[in-house]
């Protein structure tokens, strides 16, 4: 006796009907997966950077295309104190006030008729970009920047953002990073020994220093970099 309950053949799923949704749960899981490791990989980093000299995303696709990189790593101590209070000055005045963002000049840019004449990354937000991500595309990359950059003022004091700051900024052609190599490229002395004029020139070229010559600053850097010797970096939180 043939016993169907009701059930026609005709009327059962196929199986490639019933392995549908679990396929797009795979999918999903994937994704979220995906996304876990993404938003880990900052987070770890962060605390083995506390304690490990970084390296930049732009050092490590210079050295992955084979491109010389010159830096040496050296301790906030061994970085004479003209430089912190001109990158200061010239990046970033609110850098001892604020908690990672500089909402304020943010919202300045953003309010020009004209559109965005400046940038309004403050330092902490550049080495939030520096150590793990990559200059395009900004609109991507500005709202992770800013989550990253209130993630350091959490993890890190001041002196220690400060101090890899310095150490990881691009500052000259050639694969030249951080305050020792550019000092002694530019000035033939090392970072310790900068003086307030010759900090102010490296401050300076900050926002191009591909173009901007330190070694041989052309008019336009000179006054730039006199502007920034008559503001008044605060670096109260830097222990000095």
């Amino acid at each position: 006796m043939s016993l169907d309950w009701g059930i026609r053949r005709d009327d059962r799923p196929a199986p490639e009907d019933r392995a549908q949704p679990r396929r797009r749960t795979g999918w999903r899981a994937r994704i979220a997966q995906a996304l876990v490791i993404v938003i880990s990989i900052p987070l770890v980093l962060t605390a083995v950077y506390a304690f490990v000299p970084p390296v930049s995303t732009l050092m490590l696709a210079r050295w992955a295309t084979l491109r010389p990189v010159t830096r040496d790593w050296v301790p906030m101590s061994a970085i004479s104190e003209n430089l912190p209070r001109a990158v200061i000055a010239s990046e970033d005045a609110f850098f001892c006030a604020h908690t990672g963002v500089d909402w304020g000049a943010i919202l300045e840019v953003l309010s020009d008729p004209r559109g965005p004449q400046r940038g309004a990354s403050t330092i902490t937000m550049q080495v939030a970009k520096n150590l793990f991500l990559f200059p395009e595309p900004a609109v991507i990359r500005k709202p992770v920047e800013i989550a990253l950059a209130h993630w350091l003022e959490l993890a890190w004091s001041k002196r220690r953002i400060m101090e890899v700051y310095l150490n990881v900024a691009e500052w000259g052609p050639n694969g030249i990073f951080g305050a020792e190599a550019a000092a002694r490229r530019a000035f033939r002395k090392p970072a310790s020994a900068l003086t307030q004029r010759e900090a102010s020139i490296l401050a300076a070229a900050l926002p191009n220093p591909i173009v901007r010559n330190t070694a041989r600053p052309g008019p336009r850097l000179t006054r730039r970099a006199g502007r920034i010797m008559t503001r008044e970096g605060d670096t109260s939180c830097l222990g000095f």
